[in-house]
């Protein structure tokens, strides 16, 4: 029988999701479908709970449901607890178990993908928000020698280096506080704006041949991007290999077995022009 999946968001037009994983179940052979579920702002329990009475075996959680989806989870891994937020629900039964991926599919695609290593590296993170949040555990968790949290609103900076002070070197402040020595790895955890305004980091912050992330995808040279490369770093990438990875990553919570990432990785690569 057909296991149905599928991503709950609102708006939900722009997902990317069914291509990926109707491309991941074929890759693997497994025998699944998955749809786009646009759900009322103030709908996400009533789609969740109708979803699941047609049969639905997990859902990716979209924008703006992550907190709701978290308080409707029965079980939850570290990560999830910590970030206070949640991307994929798996529904055993009466139980949901939930997880937040965004991290760990940032972790990988950096580490794999692009051959960087954390250890003993000095790492930049721009933003204290909802995807900062997922990031910080997985981002220590490779050990690096120095975590920098820096946010235009400082206070958050320092409640969520608080937050996460005993799983590594962790230290917090505003942008102007990371103006000394320059960093290997800069990634910027800013919400997207319409504007495309650019987070006040200094230039002095990026390290020659160092790598600038931005956790945006499919938009190109974006304003953080094309500063990075001004300002002497040496590599850029934006966030399309994060998505694949945590979608694989979610695929494996699902399914228990791991797609192949990286042919969709340059398929849906947008150059950094």
């Amino acid at each position: 029988m057909t296991s149905r999946y599928a991503v709950i968001g609102n708006p939900i037009a722009q997902t990317k999701s069914p291509l990926i994983y109707q491309e991941f179940a074929r890759q693997t052979g497994q025998d699944m479908s998955y749809e786009a579920i646009q759900a009322p702002l103030d709908g996400f329990a009533a789609a969740l709970a109708a979803f699941h009475a047609r049969g639905g075996k997990g859902i990716n959680v979209a924008m703006p449901f992550k907190l709701e989806a978290f308080a409707l989870a029965t079980d939850l891994t570290q990560r999830a607890q910590l970030a206070g937020a949640v991307n994929v629900l798996r529904l055993d039964g009466e139980r949901i178990f939930a997880d937040n991926t965004d991290g760990v599919g940032l972790v990988r695609d950096i580490r794999v993908n692009l051959g960087v290593a954390f250890r003993a590296a000095r790492v930049l993170l721009l933003g204290a928000g909802g995807a900062a949040h997922g990031a910080v555990l997985p981002l220590l968790e490779e050990q690096p020698a120095l975590l920098a949290i820096a946010n235009r609103t400082v206070a958050k900076a320092h409640a969520l280096g608080a937050q996460f002070s005993r799983h590594g070197n962790v230290v917090a402040g505003g942008y102007a506080d990371v103006a000394g020595e320059p960093f290997d790895l800069v990634i910027n955890a800013t919400p997207a704006t319409p504007c495309g305004e650019l987070p006040a980091v200094p230039a002095a912050a990026f390290r020659r041949c160092g790598l600038a992330y931005d956790l945006v995808y499919g938009k190109g040279l974006t304003p953080f991007l094309r500063f990075a490369r001004e300002s002497g770093a040496g590599h850029l990438a934006d966030g399309t290999g994060m998505l694949l990875e945590q979608a694989a990553e979610n695929f494996f919570i699902w399914r228990g077995i791991r797609p192949e990432t990286r042919a969709m990785i340059q398929e849906l690569s947008t150059p950094l022009v």
